[in-house]
């Protein structure tokens, strides 16, 4: 397991292109999201959902890589969210080729860690009620379920997380 860094996405087409690989790796996620259809992801359209991530206000969209420069992730943040205050995680997906190799813990740990040194005490995220192995995977991290309901959205049912960073 490597260490990693978080950059915030410039948006140059071999960046999106990497995104696109990203999503592309991670089917199930692709058809729990029904975002992409994975056999067919549009580049166009990836890349048009990200700058309307990252040009909403208190939002930052950050790519995640090894210490080669290869891209090992994709992380999307949001700094407040408007109904709690708290920061919340919108998405973080690791590349399939380096699942089960600790990058995801890397990746909630640089998280975590950026957060509180913000002095934040606290942190939230919404996973798929379809997607059983993101929910284990919060869990395993000590994230806890506060409530269920929709994403704004998509109105796709989801489980909130929260997890205390103090």
């Amino acid at each position: 397991m490597s260490a990693l860094s978080l950059s915030p996405l410039r948006f140059s087409p071999d960046e999106i292109a990497e995104i696109v690989g990203i999503y592309a790796s991670n089917p199930e996620y692709c058809r729990a999201a029904g975002e992409y259809d994975p056999e067919n992801i549009p580049t166009g359209r990836v890349e048009a959902d990200l700058r309307e991530e990252a040009d909403t206000e208190g939002c930052e969209v950050l790519l995640a890589r090894d210490t080669e420069g290869r891209t090992a992730g994709l992380v999307s943040l949001l700094h407040k969210h408007p109904g709690d205050g708290h920061p919340w995680i919108g998405l973080l997906i690791v590349h399939g080729n380096q699942h089960r190799r600790g990058i995801g813990r890397l990746l909630v740990d640089l998280v975590e860690d950026r957060f509180r040194g913000q002095g934040r005490d606290g942190i939230r995220l919404a996973v798929l009620e379809n997607n059983p192995t993101a929910s284990a995977f919060w869990n395993s991290m000590g994230w806890q379920e506060i409530d269920r309901r929709p994403d704004v959205q998509h109105g796709r049912p989801c489980i909130v997380m929260h997890k205390q960073l103090t």
